[in-house]
């Protein structure tokens, strides 16, 4: 009765030690960075990002509270990356600011179905006239 006890936990322990050392090897997302401040501090952001962004539309949409502080275009804006040719990249790139972390996490992103996810041309500007 012991030794299969003990075989159990062994193999446990084994199955334990093997997904540490898989895990020990991925290596961690490392986004391009917007340009300037972020609106919130990082680990605010990569832990909130999401709250924020529903809070956002359900103002914008619901009460006709439009801001950019937490606006999805300003991110966008923001943290759109470019590719070799100068043009920005787009979510089927795994460059895409958001698809280098949400990857990592296994996280599937379901707002490009509806919103750009580069930048239109005038973006920056009309974010900035507006803030």
């Amino acid at each position: 009765m012991h030794v299969m006890h003990l075989l159990k936990t062994i193999s446990v322990v084994v199955l334990l030690l093997t997904a540490i050392e898989v895990n020990a090897d991925v290596p961690k997302p490392k986004p391009i960075h917007g340009e300037g401040e972020c609106v919130e501090p990082e680990d605010i952001m990569k832990r909130n990002h999401m709250e924020f962004i529903l809070h956002q539309r359900d103002e914008t949409m619901q009460e006709g509270i439009r801001t950019s502080k937490y606006s999805f275009k300003q991110c966008i804006s923001c943290h759109a990356v470019k590719g070799d040719d100068g043009e920005y990249v787009h979510v089927d790139d795994s460059r895409h600011f958001c698809v280098t972390c949400h990857e990592y996490a296994a996280v599937t992103i379901d707002c490009f179905q509806c919103h750009a996810d580069t930048p239109r041309s005038t973006d920056k500007h009309e974010l900035r006239v507006n803030e």
